[in-house]
């Protein structure tokens, strides 16, 4: 009987051992350079010009291993986007706070670079504004695609881009597009 459990402890020992090398955990932070795209904004008979603006995006991430060159990895980010507006008279920037859900196939070329690619879904969570502005969506579908770079097994860089392809606005023909850079540390 001891040695049915002594090898039940150490089979499951190496199992849990196997998961922990195919699942990472981790966090990441970076920089955003959000725009969005589409018609212009009229307000009042106004026309105003978009201009990109910067802002930041944090979360969680977990890399899955599904083969040597290939994994999925899901991520929770809250990242802000929106652009600033300005005409000849006046200027008003709209950031809007969105939790992001991307899902990415990492296609490994090594064990330094990968090219990451998949869907994207956002829920909005705020919005700042400091004009009277139509109301946003509180839900956004995108598609990402960019590169990570594994400095060290736990240390990585990224640079992403990120496309909106449903409307931003409930009543204007805009969608986010975003630049994002991170860092970040993988458990």
């Amino acid at each position: 009987m001891k040695k049915i459990i002594l090898v039940a402890v150490v089979l499951l020992a190496t199992s849990v051992d196997m998961q922990a090398q195919l699942v990472k955990f981790g966090i990441k932070a970076g920089l955003n350079y959000a725009n969005q795209t589409g018609s212009d904004i009229t307000i009042n008979s106004e026309n105003y010009d978009k201009e990109a603006i910067t802002s930041y995006h944090a979360g969680l991430i977990a890399e899955i291993k599904v083969t040597d060159g290939f994994s999925i990895q899901p991520e929770l980010l809250y990242s802000t986007q929106g652009a600033t507006y300005k005409n000849a008279f006046e200027e008003f920037k709209n950031e809007l706070g969105y939790l992001s859900i991307p899902v990415l196939a990492k296609f490994n070329f090594n064990k330094t670079v990968s090219l990451d690619l998949g869907p994207q879904a956002s829920f909005l969570l705020s919005e700042r504004k400091n004009v009277d502005f139509k109301e946003s969506e509180t839900f956004e579908f995108g598609v990402a695609g960019g590169l990570t770079l594994n400095v060290t097994k736990s240390i990585f860089i990224q640079g992403r881009y990120v496309l909106g392809l449903t409307e931003a606005s409930k009543d204007a023909d805009i969608k986010n597009s975003v630049v994002q850079v991170s860092a970040g540390f993988k458990f």
